[in-house]
């Protein structure tokens, strides 16, 4: 990572979640799931500060009883990455530094992930950047895993909750998921954040093709695998396993 581009992680978290109400709090291995994740975070070097992002008393309480930088945000935003926007401004982070948009609900994050998401910021044309890894050709019809695929220099062609790419002739080409760690320069986030949802992204429901619809290039790093999170309450005692085994 340039010394001339420093990185910044914020954790966006919320309480109201129709889902899963009071997600960032639910308890794994008796901590709060945003503690295990500001931790991890923290352990990649490539970052500067780690910050948690809320609008609730009750998150933000716990994050100062755990020694958790916070940022009380509006409770307005129609997703993480406006709140993360807002916090990125209250936190004074100058343009060119680039902005993780890390996400609360993986407590067993890889941090070397993180680092392999900043490195692509080593380009000097790289604005905003996220990450994919393999994904087994019998997921491929699943909507709830999202497809990606790749220019040749790396950036996003298109994503999409369909099969991406329509497989006419197996040629060896490698299916890639995306995983949803996104990181901006401060100055491209808040032209995201300034933009209307696009026709795309209102489609698939998927944020990232408001950059893309509007020319701004994403660009995809690939890792071995993605961590993972907590979806839904069940998702917790795996998660738990998963931790007690030191990954």
């Amino acid at each position: 990572m340039s010394a001339f581009r420093p990185a910044h992680g914020i954790i966006p978290a919320r309480f109201a979640s129709s889902r899963f109400p009071g997600k960032p709090l639910t308890p794994i291995l008796g901590r709060p799931m945003f503690l295990w994740v500001w931790e991890r975070a923290r352990l990649c070097p490539g970052l500067a500060s780690v910050s948690l992002a809320t609008d609730d008393a009750r998150i933000a309480e716990a994050a100062y009883s755990n020694g958790v930088p916070v940022v009380m945000t509006s409770q307005d935003h129609p997703g993480g990455t406006d709140r993360v926007r807002e916090a990125a401004e209250q936190l004074k982070i100058p343009a060119e530094a680039v902005v993780v948009n890390i996400q609360g609900d993986e407590p067993a994050l890889d941090p070397a992930n993180l680092g392999v998401l900043l490195a692509a910021f080593d380009d000097p044309a790289v604005r905003s950047a996220t990450l994919a890894c393999p994904l087994p050709a019998h997921e491929a019809a699943n909507p709830n895993r999202v497809k990606v695929v790749r220019a040749l220099n790396g950036d996003a062609l298109y994503f999409s909750r369909s099969p991406l790419p329509f497989v006419r002739e197996d040629t060896g080409l490698p299916l890639l998921g995306h995983i949803g760690l996104y990181a901006f320069t401060r100055d491209t986030l808040d032209r995201y954040v300034a933009l209307p949802p696009s026709p795309l992204e209102r489609t698939e429901k998927l944020e990232q093709l408001r950059l893309l619809e509007n020319g701004i290039p994403m660009r995809v790093a690939v890792v071995e695998k993605a961590s993972i999170g907590v979806d839904a309450p069940e998702d917790v005692g795996v998660v738990e396993a998963l931790l007690r085994g030191g990954s």
